[in-house]
């Protein structure tokens, strides 16, 4: 009994059976919806739809800059409106929509907005950080003032040296056993040292005391 001959073609002298991996393989190629890109597309419209969320927390001074049309800028501002839930999540889904269409220029305008906010709380938050080891420093180490008037000179010296002095005997008054007291004095250290590192500059304090903490965790 003869075998029925399969049913296929050649491409570039290879015989290709229909229904095979490499005839499915073609097809998806010529068809341009493989697994492949449909998954980067899933991935692309997942990203800009986030990023269309983070455009509703986006603050004034930022967002009024980005290069975005009217019907973008009209649509977030509907969406802070809005407060049912249905609502809320269609209307996101348009600005999904509107974002898709925007040139990659302008999508790297947004990011960098976005980033820009991003790094505002994490300069403070390593500013503050600096400033809790200054306290500590100052109060435990008297070869530590005199290293912090000298970075810092516009340090009213004098009343650094009498809130130290007094955080030093609020410490001591605590009862044996018991955590040391935090009273205003010791409060006061950190304020002002805390205004200081703010007008020499809040990024290069703030770098310092990253690479500080990287330091420490190392």
């Amino acid at each position: 009994m003869s075998r029925k001959p399969k049913k296929g073609y050649f491409v570039r002298g290879e015989f290709v059976a229909e229904g095979s991996e490499l005839d499915l393989e073609l097809k998806r190629e010529l068809k341009g919806t493989d697994d492949a890109s449909r998954t980067d597309l899933k991935r692309e419209s997942t990203e800009l739809q986030k990023l269309g969320e983070d455009l509703l927390a986006l603050r004034a001074s930022l967002f009024d800059k980005l290069p975005l049309d009217e019907k973008l800028v009209d649509a977030v501002a509907e969406a802070k409106r809005i407060t049912n839930f249905e609502g809320k999540r269609r209307q996101m889904q348009f600005i999904g929509k509107l974002m898709r269409k925007l040139d990659a220029e302008t999508l790297d305008t947004v990011r960098a907005a976005l980033a820009e906010q991003h790094r505002a709380p994490a300069e403070e938050t390593a500013m503050l950080h600096e400033a809790e080891r200054w306290r500590d420093r100052l109060i435990a180490d008297d070869d530590a003032l005199g290293g912090w008037i000298e970075t810092h000179p516009a340090t009213d010296a004098q009343q650094l040296r009498a809130l130290v002095r007094q955080a030093r005997k609020d410490i001591k008054a605590g009862k044996p056993g018991e955590a040391p007291r935090q009273a205003k004095a010791y409060r006061d250290v950190f304020q002002l040292v805390r205004e200081q590192l703010a007008v020499h500059g809040t990024a290069d304090h703030a770098a310092e005391a990253a690479e500080q903490e990287r330091e420490d965790d190392a």
